[in-house]
């Protein structure tokens, strides 16, 4: 049962950290390629040198 204690703060802490990352991952827009995929999914080739 003392297990618990330790395991209960230490989940929310890694969730909290990953909620963080992808708050953070979407405030500076690394979801936005709305022309990117569209072509990407119908084209043959490598994508070795994709936009920054």
């Amino acid at each position: 049962m003392t297990i618990l204690a330790y395991l209960i703060p230490i989940s929310l802490i890694l969730g909290g950290a990953g909620l963080l990352g992808f708050i953070y991952t979407v405030r500076s827009n690394q979801y936005d390629d709305p022309e990117g995929d569209a072509r990407r999914i119908l084209s043959d080739d490598w994508d070795d040198k994709p936009k920054p």
